[in-house]
């Protein structure tokens, strides 16, 4: 939730049982505005084997549905 994401989940990853995204700050899109690069955030995770689910769980500025398929799409790796 906190800090370097990403040697954060390779460190804990068989502890975790699932992800939620949501940009930083805010908790809007997982665009260009957010702090989190998520496109890098989703290899890690995919690239540890973790088979659980991930959540899409963000407040839109926009279009909900154009902003959910933006996201799916960022998190398709």
């Amino acid at each position: 939730m906190e800090g370097d994401l990403i040697a954060t989940i390779r460190q804990n990853i068989q502890r975790i049982g699932h992800f939620h995204t949501g940009g930083v700050p805010g908790r809007h899109e997982l665009n260009g505005t957010q702090e989190v690069q998520w496109d890098g955030v989703m290899r890690v995770i995919a690239d540890s084997g973790f088979r659980g689910y991930v959540a899409h769980e963000f407040v839109p500025t926009g279009d909900p549905l154009v902003s959910l398929r933006e996201a799916a799409d960022l998190c398709d790796v």
